[in-house]
């Protein structure tokens, strides 16, 4: 079975998150900026609810929620503890309220820290402020249950021996809120599922494996063989990555992700161990959940 994932936001259906900037804020006194990022945070809740209401009413059994849902968090100087809202109470029952939702109604939601969060990086200070970021990013996940914190691997930064062993030494250092939530991805430029493969299995990590970066960027793995290690990393529900090409495979930039998926691209490994197994695939498409009910609505045949 698989269950199909949408990602963040909505194309059409006017479910929004409200965002802010530093920028915006600093004009502010901080009680004022205080006010505003929690009168942005109880709004956010209140979409995240809708957005895992509109789930389960069109099927759609995981959302990835946004890592800027609670806005400049970890910023160095707008940067806030969610204690130090007004009304902070009622914005983490609101959060709560949201993950007894998703557990009602069997959604998994999801976390994928925004690129800055790079635990391979030699700089400390990238280091200290990626580290603060997943602490947060955890106490997120605390507060709506969910499972996976998703990092990619980082940079190579000129030496990939050294880089991986950073990341190795890292993960094993992290605290338990988020080593047990945290998963790698192979990406499309650097890392490979045959780079992280045995970074997560000596971690006892799992691999978020995602085919698209994997066919832009291949390694020794066939796509089956790097499908079925993936699923062998996870002690829960496995979850990947699928999108499409923009122009297909033999475009010049087939990295770009298209608007929608093309049915073709969903890897007859993947459909073979969705019959034995619950998968959770989160659909990385331009047209939202446009395009994870319509991928829905051609593989429903299968």
């Amino acid at each position: 079975m698989f269950r199909f994932g949408l990602v963040c936001i909505f194309r059409e259906h006017p479910i929004r998150f409200r965002r802010t900037t530093a920028t915006a804020l600093a004009r502010s006194s901080r009680l004022e900026q205080l006010r505003t990022l929690s009168g942005i945070c109880l709004d956010n809740a209140a979409a995240l609810s809708s957005a895992l209401q509109y789930c389960r009413d069109n099927g759609i059994g995981d959302f990835r929620i946004n890592s800027q849902i609670l806005p400049l968090a970890t910023h160095p100087e707008i940067g806030y503890r969610i204690s130090d809202l007004p009304g902070h109470r009622e914005i983490e029952e609101q959060y709560r309220t949201c993950g007894r939702l998703a557990a009602e109604h069997g959604l998994r939601t999801t976390l994928h820290p925004d690129q800055f969060v790079l635990l391979s990086s030699p700089s400390q200070e990238v280091t200290r402020h990626s580290l603060e970021e997943l602490r947060h990013q955890s106490e997120i996940a605390e507060l709506v249950g969910s499972d996976v914190i998703n990092l990619h691997g980082g940079g190579a930064y000129g030496d990939r021996p050294a880089a991986l062993g950073r990341l190795s030494r890292r993960i094993e250092a992290l605290p338990e809120e988020v080593r047990s939530r945290l998963s790698l991805e192979n990406d499309d430029r650097i890392y490979t599922p045959e780079d992280l493969l045995p970074v997560c299995e000596a971690a006892g990590i799992p691999l978020v494996y995602d085919v698209h970066h994997h066919r832009c960027l291949p390694d020794g793995l066939s796509v089956e063989e790097a499908s079925a290690r993936a699923v062998s990393t996870w002690d829960r529900e496995p979850l990947f990555h699928l999108s499409s090409p923009r122009g297909g495979w033999t475009s010049a930039l087939p990295r770009r992700h298209d608007d929608y998926v093309d049915p073709a691209d969903v890897p007859e490994a993947w459909i073979s161990l969705a019959r034995e197994r619950a998968l959770t695939v989160e659909i990385e498409a331009k047209d939202k959940e446009l395009a994870v009910l319509r991928l829905i609505g051609d593989l429903a045949g299968h």
